[in-house]
């Protein structure tokens, strides 16, 4: 191929961002980039700021998610910077900044019990939730944005109530370690969904540098306000609530945003909900739309995944019975003392526990939808395994179609496997 410029040798291209081509003129080779010489002056700073700012390969690297979470996310890291800033104050206050008669053996002890507390509340959190923060991410997300914004007003509030100060400083402590642990594991399992090319590192660095750039444009602002806010609770009060309404709000727009393929327990019940009903399968983006973002205290039947074998039988002949009604399949369902229990065995593959959630979701939703609960329930397990058995392997190839990834999922599976001895074996 041939030209003004000469012969073309080579293409190349960064991302989708630059081409460049080379050329061969006159036995010298040239580089030079595709697209007006204006056009590449222009986008220098743009170019600059996005390395810097932006995991590398950008937006090939990433989920088609990403820019819009990582905007809505910056919204609410300025206004969560302004609001802490606001809390901040009222906490030296409270301590004693600025007043004679405070001593600094009284301010360093409510200090010392504030981290204190926090410290236990992080590791009891951690204990109690953990397991919980993969498989419902967005909702732990969101929850610990609202608990953040609460422990905040907390504090803003205690400096009006020097004899409970210690007692709400230490309690908004507690709050805001919950809060440090949901946010960064949630913010963790995002970063897995978002990193396409095991950029993970990557993806985790460039977000502590839009927050740090976040918060030092919350530090000028709050350089302003400080002023305006001392001595001035209304102020300060009113402009906690503008600031919380705004970082509530782009929370909420940001879990919304995010478009996960991997199927927890609430996405799983939405997409099989609406195969059960009108033979479709849902994507990924429309069952994302569905899925709930607040935590529920609604009343259903709960399941509980990958139990020990004594907490479903406890009688050889129990067992036995148990095995005939779920047909010998590589897992066990039961229903007992309210719960949809799963026993999961040491051989079951992805196919075989997204099966048996399956199931599962639907004995929970028929269980829900009586009245009274019977302490067991077997003809709703042998139903569920003859509805599986004509409807499951379509059910699994249209999700596989849909786009979801039925690899691996994020269902919360505790860690009890059996071996489970048939006649045949």
């Amino acid at each position: 191929m041939e030209g003004d410029s000469g012969v073309v040798l080579a293409t190349e291209r960064y991302g989708c961002a630059e081409t460049w081509r080379y050329f061969a003129k006159d036995g010298v080779m040239e580089r030079r980039r595709v697209g007006s010489e204006a056009k590449s002056i222009g986008n220098s700073f743009v170019g600059v700021f996005k390395s810097i700012f932006l995991p590398q390969g950008y937006p090939e690297s990433v989920s088609g998610d990403y820019l819009q979470y990582q905007l809505w996310d910056t919204a609410q890291a300025f206004a969560s910077s302004l609001s802490g800033t606001l809390a901040t104050q009222a906490s030296l206050k409270g301590v004693g900044v600025g007043n004679q008669e405070a001593t600094v053996a009284a301010a360093t002890i409510t200090w010392l019990l504030r981290d204190g507390t926090s410290m236990l509340g992080r590791i009891l959190f951690a204990w109690l939730k953990g397991n919980k923060l993969d498989s419902e991410a967005k909702k732990w997300r969101l929850f610990a944005d609202v608990l953040n914004d609460i422990a905040m007003f907390m504090e803003i509030l205690a400096p009006f109530f020097p004899a409970w100060f210690t007692i709400i400083v230490c309690t908004s402590g507690v709050f805001k370690s919950v809060v440090g642990v949901a946010g960064g594991a949630t913010r963790a399992a995002l970063t897995v969904h978002q990193a396409r090319r095991d950029n993970m590192a990557d993806i985790s660095a460039k977000d502590g540098s839009q927050e740090t750039l976040v918060n030092l444009a919350g530090l000028v602002v709050s350089l302003i306000l400080i002023p305006l806010v001392t001595d001035n609770p209304v102020l300060t009060l009113s402009l906690f609530f503008v600031f919380t309404a705004l970082h509530l709000f782009a929370n909420y727009r940001a879990v919304r945003s995010v478009v996960m393929e991997t199927l927890n327990e609430a996405r799983l019940a939405i997409v099989l909900q609406h195969f059960l009903q009108d033979g479709c399968i849902l994507s990924p983006a429309e069952a994302n739309r569905e899925e709930p973002v607040f935590l529920e205290f609604r009343k259903t039947v709960p399941i509980k995944l990958g139990v020990r074998l004594q907490e479903v039988v406890q009688r050889p002949e129990e067992l036995s019975l148990t095995l005939k009604k779920n047909n010998n399949k590589p897992f066990l369902l039961v229903v007992t003392n309210g719960y949809v229990c799963v026993c999961l065995g040491a051989q079951a593959s992805t196919q075989d526990e997204i099966r048996a959630m399956c199931q599962a979701i639907w004995i929970s939703n028929e269980l829900t939808a009586c009245i009274e609960l019977p302490e067991k329930h077997p003809d709703l397990v042998h139903e569920s395994h003859k509805l599986m058995d004509t409807v499951f392997s379509q059910f699994l190839q249209g999700v596989e179609a849909a786009g979801w990834d039925v690899k691996r999922t994020l269902l919360d599976w505790d860690e009890w496997r059996v071996e489970l001895k048939t006649k045949s074996s």
